[in-house]
């Protein structure tokens, strides 16, 4: 199944290419087909799952005929799709959806943070320890039982054997500054060895504290990269905010943080470094506190 939201994304395009070249604004379509000017707008946004039907009569009322008119339709059927993730409701939150579907069909999946493990790696025991910081900052509005299953289930997809190539850039000070408990810690660092141990896609670089990054300005937060086989699905960027992600598809933004990961990727360590440096911290976490197994 294609990404629902990247095919969203291409649909919106088609139907404001549709709308400009009869010469109509947001509110003469809308007047047109019969629906409200925000409709219109998040259609032409991609904020919202579209339906064929609706689709189809805008097409009959634009007078596109065939190919063209079968081909927007595909793209409404696949953008109109459920994933495995809608299936989680709020526990699953719209961030980490976008994420999911995204993922889903991606070839290439690259990514910054600075602030977490990454999710799609993440151990039971350390999503527990997170639910626990989550706490702290007031009610939790989703069951944690369900997300920790939903978070499971995103690693699965990732490992499956048609999965996309996956790489982070894990700074540094997310490994020392997250408090969360040593345990938690300790098993979040060896559940990362044991994953990319098991699979030559899977890659996790550290960026220690006291790397140089030549050529520009540091990070301003994490994000994310996708790239897809389908030629007509562009690379996406998303920028990981406190209250939202933006997502990005032009060109020259998505090129800038292409640009900026790569200098990352360059300043971190290596592949294996990085697990010989996430094995030694374990182990010294594990002296300190007498768990070591």
């Amino acid at each position: 199944m294609p990404s629902p939201y990247v095919r969203r994304r291409r649909l919106a395009v088609e139907i404001r290419k549709l709308r400009e070249s009869r010469g109509l604004t947001t509110d003469g379509l809308a007047r047109l087909v019969f629906h409200s000017r925000t409709k219109i707008t998040r259609l032409e946004n991609a904020q919202i799952r579209p339906d064929l039907i609706e689709i189809m009569n805008l097409l009959d009322a634009l007078e596109v005929t065939s190919p063209q008119y079968d081909r927007i339709c595909q793209l409404a059927r696949e953008a109109g799709q459920k994933g495995w993730w809608d299936r989680y409701g709020v526990s699953m939150g719209p961030r980490q959806k976008l994420y999911a579907d995204l993922e889903y069909n991606s070839e290439t999946v690259r990514e910054y943070n600075q602030t977490v493990m990454p999710a799609v790696l993440q151990a039971p025991e350390f999503i527990a320890a997170l639910v626990d910081l989550d706490k702290c900052q007031g009610k939790l509005d989703y069951i944690p039982e369900r997300m920790t299953e939903a978070r499971m289930r995103r690693q699965s997809e990732l490992l499956r054997p048609d999965g996309p190539s996956y790489e982070t850039v894990l700074d540094e000070c997310v490994i020392h500054r997250l408090a969360v408990p040593p345990q938690a810690k300790i098993s979040q660092l060896r559940h990362m060895i044991g994953v990319v141990a098991e699979s030559e896609r899977i890659s996790v670089r550290v960026l220690r504290h006291d790397a140089v990054l030549p050529g520009g300005f540091l990070p301003k937060s994490a994000f994310y990269l996708y790239t897809f086989a389908e030629a007509g699905d562009s690379p996406v960027a998303v920028i990981d905010t406190v209250t939202t992600d933006l997502v990005l598809t032009q060109r020259e933004e998505v090129a800038r943080y292409s640009g900026l990961y790569e200098r990352v990727r360059t300043a971190a360590l290596s592949r294996q470094d990085s697990m010989t440096f996430l094995d030694q911290v374990a182990n010294r976490l594990a002296d300190q506190t007498g768990s070591r197994t």
